[in-house]
């Protein structure tokens, strides 16, 4: 069980391994390759965590932080490649795009190190980092530079702001309608990045009104609580 506990801690690490190869994608500026290790790098992600409940690894492994593990590899998969792929892209105005992807790394480091990123009822506070996310979008609806910039420099400071942003797997409010919502995004973003971003208009509609469903729920859930009360 030993060895099985600590498989796991393996797969994780495998994670920083995929990282390297979205990254190997990138420089090559095979975006729609980079994005797809990138959805295989999420995927280790969302089944490490059930695989160290199921072999207790806390229990049997208590010297390897399966925490800090996660941390490490997640700041490679979730910010530091995806950084690259906004700044080295051409989306952002050329002066200002080294900047921001210093401010990327910067605000995620800051934000990853922060031990009240979770709320109680296990919300993300301020803008979660999800620069793979954020880097999906910008790739997607390809804005003109001068507005792509803004986007990042204000993601940046909402790293910071005291709003909720849904977290799409713990949070127990409408967790069935999550889950179903987080499923047809992976489909949607899965057949997306099959046809390298060249998709219609009801692929982005869909795909932006989940994203929407995500950011927005908490406040909208809140504000209709207040006006009840």
């Amino acid at each position: 069980m030993r060895t099985a506990a600590f498989g796991v801690h393996v797969f994780t690490a495998l994670g920083a391994g995929i990282g390297l190869i979205a990254m190997l994608e990138a420089v090559r500026e095979h975006w729609a390759s980079m994005f797809a290790w990138l959805g295989v790098a999420l995927l280790i992600d969302a089944i490490d965590g059930p695989l160290a409940r199921k072999f207790d690894v806390v229990q049997l492994q208590p010297n390897w932080s399966g925490e800090i593990l996660d941390l490490v590899v997640d700041f490679v998969t979730y910010v530091f490649v995806p950084a690259y792929a906004i700044t080295a892209s051409g989306m952002l105005l050329p002066l200002a795009a080294p900047l921001l992807g210093i401010g990327i790394v910067t605000s995620s480091a800051l934000y990853f190190a922060d031990r009240s990123m979770k709320s109680a009822d296990n919300h993300f506070r301020g803008f979660p980092a999800l620069w793979n996310v954020a880097a999906f979008y910008l790739f997607l609806l390809h804005p003109a530079p001068a507005l792509a910039s803004l986007a990042v420099v204000v993601l940046i400071a909402l790293t910071f702001a005291p709003f909720h942003v849904l977290h799409p797997i713990r949070v127990v409010r409408l967790r069935w309608l999550t889950l179903w919502l987080l499923v047809a995004w992976a489909a949607l973003a899965a057949y997306t990045i099959a046809c390298d971003f060249a998709v219609g208009i009801p692929i982005i509609t869909g795909l932006c009104a989940i994203a929407a469903y995500i950011a927005g729920s908490d406040a909208v859930i809140r504000k209709l609580k207040s006006f009840k009360a």
